[in-house]
């Protein structure tokens, strides 16, 4: 395992958003949403591809809060611009299971 310093963890900025909008993505290598996350007054809207299409339908997702990082640069994902990152983990089946809070807290919230 490597360490790191408690400021390069401070630069991350993992922030909570709700999911607005689902789009499929035919174009993407591996099943993929495309996710229109509303992060508050702040920060905006971004968009972002996540391959959580095994345990997520569309109707799952509109509403949910979920973690992403926002102050990654933008990526260029086939002809789809990722803003930001949503957070998940794999399960021993290879499907992502979200990261989100198990609240409700205003889109935006930072992780601290």
């Amino acid at each position: 395992m490597e360490y790191i310093e408690w400021a390069d963890f401070e630069r991350v900025q993992l922030c909570a958003g709700t999911v607005i909008e689902v789009e499929e993505f035919p174009e993407a290598r591996r099943p993929a949403w495309k996710l229109t996350i509303d992060f508050g007054p702040e920060i905006g809207t971004r968009r972002s591809s996540a391959q959580i299409t095994d345990l997520y339908s569309r109707d799952m997702l509109v509403g949910r809060q979920v973690m992403a990082v926002v102050n990654f640069p933008k990526k260029q994902i086939g002809p789809f611009m990722s803003e930001c990152l949503v957070t998940g983990m794999p399960r021993d089946d290879g499907s992502i299971v979200l990261v989100a809070p198990m609240e409700p807290v205003p889109n935006g919230t930072r992780l601290v």
